[in-house]
């Protein structure tokens, strides 16, 4: 195919994209919005550079990988969670059928890189000492800038027992770290239970918030008064997964009354999800919630009705800000879009994806970089909670402990 050909196709494909993605008409030209003409005057600009890598660049370029870098780059730059998958990578999405061994990896992607949000305990990623915030920089041969989020999480899948090579970035160390473990098919642990202060103080554990870990969650809530707990400690540290409407389920069992989150979008109408008196468990002790930089998306929802209601303190790190949903949409060569369609809010507006929740007392992780604590701290008490690693200080814990033991039960 001649050159010019080339360009002249590139060209028409990025405007095709770009009137579709800004909503440009040929009916509406002569009456274009300052919008419509901004869009209009872009497109002049991406020809121009479009053109310029075409006849200029030191070698010929390959059109296909610069179109699809392209697409992929139009999608990331709205949010983590929206990607472009060409139509090999469609229709490898649309084979999986999920079930697939795993290592116990939550991933985003920030930075363009795949990025750990957080890691389930005793997994193959724990064992190996991946941490929130790690990145990853490549999954075997495969650089992650260049993979969608969708084919990021599925190449860390596969068969019970195949091993997963991944190079890790991780805080102040100028090289990449190369990992390898072996995928496993994860059974999620139950929710941790443990008493403090006497028994008085109830601290609850779930590293997950689907139906059954809530079911879990419901039950030690209801047989609170029985075993003569008054307060409860829940951590939602490193919870990253699980369903939204589970996560609602959880903050209405301390709700009697108040707005628990809401959910809008540009063609969604907006849904507020208002706390049920008759779903509520127990609304008056007091409670603290504990977050890090790991909880993420059901574990946010939770964490910022539950603050924003004054229902409870929470102590902790700034979360990692995740919380919208998405939609699929077919093209017509079959690639497709995954598109994010609405974002939940927490109960005074704050989009979840975009801010995250900010602890009222902000206390930094002591696992900040992988290493263990201080061996001349001591614990905040003679139990524990279960911790992820080696470290035998946690000083968030102290600190939601301090909280609740100066609250009248």
């Amino acid at each position: 195919m001649p050159k010019i050909t080339k360009i002249l196709l590139l060209v028409v494909s990025v405007v095709l994209v770009l009137t579709v993605f800004l909503g440009v008409n040929s009916s509406g030209v002569s009456a274009a919005t300052e919008q419509q003409e901004g869009a209009y005057r872009q497109i002049d600009v991406y020809s121009q550079v479009l053109r310029h890598i075409q006849t200029d660049y030191v070698e010929e370029p390959n059109i296909n990988s610069v179109t699809n870098g392209a697409l992929r780059g139009l999608l990331e730059s709205l949010d983590a969670d929206s990607s472009y998958l060409t139509p090999e990578d469609y229709k490898t999405y649309k084979a999986d059928k999920g079930g697939k061994a795993q290592v116990g990896i939550n991933v985003s992607k920030r930075y363009g890189y795949a990025t750990v949000v957080s890691v389930v305990p005793g997994s193959p990623a724990d064992k190996a000492n991946l941490n929130d915030g790690d990145i990853i920089e490549a999954i075997g041969t495969q650089d992650t800038r260049d993979l969608s989020l969708a084919m990021i999480q599925l190449l860390l899948e596969g068969q019970p027992g195949s091993e997963l090579t991944v190079s890790v970035v991780r805080p102040r160390k100028p090289n990449p770290d190369k990992i390898s473990m072996t995928r496993t098919l994860m059974a999620m642990p139950p929710v941790s239970e443990t008493m403090y202060e006497n028994a008085s103080i109830l601290y609850l554990k779930p590293v997950v918030l689907d139906h059954d870990h809530v079911q879990q969650v419901e039950a030690k809530l209801k047989g609170m008064s029985k075993a003569g707990n008054k307060k409860i400690l829940l951590d939602l540290r490193d919870v990253a997964a699980g369903d939204m409407t589970e996560a609602t389920r959880l903050a209405n069992f301390m709700l009697k009354s108040g707005t628990i989150a809401m959910l809008e979008g540009q063609k969604v109408q907006k849904q507020t999800f208002a706390a049920d008196p008759s779903k509520a468990i127990n609304t008056t002790a007091p409670v603290v919630v504990l977050v890090n930089r790991g909880t993420a998306g059901p574990g946010e929802l939770v964490a910022a009705a539950l603050l924003e209601n004054k229902r409870a303190e929470v102590v902790g790190e700034k979360t990692f800000g995740e919380g919208a949903q998405q939609k699929t949409f077919e093209l017509s060569d079959g690639a497709a879009l995954i598109l994010s369609v609405a974002k939940y809010e927490s109960p005074s507006g704050k989009k979840l994806q975009d801010e995250g929740v900010t602890p009222g007392v902000l206390v930094a992780s002591n696992t900040d970089d992988g290493g263990v604590a201080d061996d001349d701290a001591t614990p905040a008490d003679t139990q524990p909670a279960p911790a992820k690693s080696s470290v035998t200080v946690d000083e968030q814990l102290t600190k939601a402990l301090d909280i609740l033991k100066g609250k009248a039960a």
